[in-house]
């Protein structure tokens, strides 16, 4: 266990903020042009999609900003 926090939580904050402003601003600004006209249980449905697909790749990430591992640590006995 370590004491102090390493560059990885700092880096990996800012990274993981700017990524999602950078999601967020391409959704908004490109998705109402094209599915303007759908239904809007549709569009419910892919912005609901939309919001959640990017918790896919967080626990790698948060395992890296944590670890510097992309994969969970072996356990120690």
């Amino acid at each position: 266990m370590r004491d102090e926090p390493t560059w990885r939580i700092s880096v990996g904050l800012l990274g993981l903020l700017l990524a999602l402003l950078v999601y967020g601003i391409l959704i908004a600004r490109y998705l109402p042009g094209l599915i303007g006209d759908w239904n809007a249980l549709v569009q419910t449905a892919i912005y609901l999609f939309l919001g959640l697909i990017w918790l896919m790749p967080l626990r790698r990430f948060l395992i890296w900003m944590e670890t510097g591992r992309w994969t969970v640590p072996p356990e120690k006995d």
